[in-house]
């Protein structure tokens, strides 16, 4: 029988290897230097990167055959490997917005998957419920908020707040709204560098009066890019909205999305995937659906990803229809409307379990500091 020792646990922890690094546990940080030995019950804790990491589970049953195998088969070890996760810190405080209670970003991983189409009826749809709402267009390429709104025509105004001249957001349907395409010709293109697009989204975000408000959206470029870079370094984000369709090619984007928002360098919460173009129903037929682009790949992957699937929109005529004429179909009293009603549900309830929690592990954190 072996003699117990942290060095021999060490030793054997040395043996698991982090899948795709080449580096064992040890070297790469992930054992906690509080190793506990009484008699031969060994107990300690495995820190991972983040709260999601998809080798979790299997790394601490490598870790807990390694110590069987090397350390000896009699050791009371199964169960005993607890997990924890490095602080995900969000950027740095600064007063840009501090009337805003929750930024959320909605984005997509490939174009053409409805996001700005999501982005504008969960506003008009929180602007109902009683909330006070801001939508950034921050798609610089391709604005089309302007016309989902029926306000290509609108000019901000500025105006004088205190030392500085600020633009006033157009307000419709209850909703404070900017975005590049009032400020350009809507028949041309703009052939803009990263940075000039980058400089031209800050200057919208700082430079303008958004007030306070409960929640302010920003409709993302689809894509990963710098310009999602520069929303995360400017503002503290809340979390982001992932929109997709059940198409294989959207998925497989979609999940790009997903791993850019969580990884290192962005480190924003995911909140939760829609699913848009769910299904196809003819309007005389409301009953009926027919699977066009597959079926069910939205709730696959929110399971894959270990998010919340916040909702379906199905393929209707009238949401194209209403997005044409500038007024979002979550006004409207059909069964479309009320879907997209009851996903801003799901939405505001995601939002304040994440605030919840978020603020649960502060005052944690604030009780192990003392």
């Amino acid at each position: 029988m072996n003699s117990l020792y942290p060095k021999l646990i060490i030793e054997a922890l040395e043996k698991v290897r982090y899948p795709g690094t080449g580096k064992n546990i040890v070297e790469m940080g992930m054992v906690d230097d509080n190793i506990r030995i009484e008699g031969r019950r060994v107990s300690f804790s495995l820190i991972f990167n983040r709260p999601r990491d998809p080798f979790m589970k299997s790394l601490v049953k490598s870790a807990e055959s390694a110590i069987l195998i090397y350390a000896g088969g009699d050791i009371d070890i199964k169960g005993n490997i607890s997990v924890k996760t490095k602080e995900q810190p969000k950027p740095a405080a600064n007063n840009l917005l501090s009337e805003v209670k929750n930024i959320i970003a909605i984005a997509s991983g490939k174009g053409g998957v409805g996001k700005s189409t999501v982005s504008a009826n969960l506003a008009v749809t929180l602007a109902a419920m009683g909330y006070r709402v801001g939508l950034l267009d921050a798609d610089i390429f391709g604005p089309s908020i302007p016309k989902m709104f029926g306000i290509e025509d609108a000019r901000p105004v500025m105006k004088k707040i205190g030392e500085r001249d600020l633009m006033l957001p157009i307000e419709k349907y209850g909703v404070k709204v900017l975005s590049i395409g009032f400020f350009v010709n809507p028949e041309d293109a703009l052939v803009w560098r990263g940075a000039m697009a980058s400089n031209a989204l800050k200057q919208l975000i700082t430079d303008a009066d958004w007030g306070a408000l409960d929640y302010f959206l920003l409709d993302l470029p689809p894509g990963t890019s710098d310009i999602h870079l520069t929303l995360v370094q400017t503002l503290a984000v809340t979390g982001v909205v992932i929109v997709t369709t059940p198409q294989d090619v959207a998925l497989a984007d979609a999940r790009k999305g997903i791993n850019m928002f969580i990884g290192e360098k962005v480190r924003v919460p995911v909140l939760g995937l829609i699913e848009n173009m769910a299904w196809f129903t003819p309007a005389e037929l409301p009953e009926n659906r027919y699977y066009i682009f597959g079926r069910g790949g939205g709730q696959r992957l929110a399971e894959e990803m270990k998010t919340p699937l916040l909702g379906q929109i199905p393929i209707v005529q009238s949401i194209c229809e209403s997005g044409d004429a500038g007024v979002p179909v979550a006004l409207s009293e059909t069964f479309t409307g009320e879907a997209l009603r009851q996903l801003s549900v799901q939405f505001v309830e995601q939002v304040q379990f994440r605030n919840e929690t978020s603020e649960a592990t502060k005052r944690v954190e604030v009780r192990k500091g003392m």
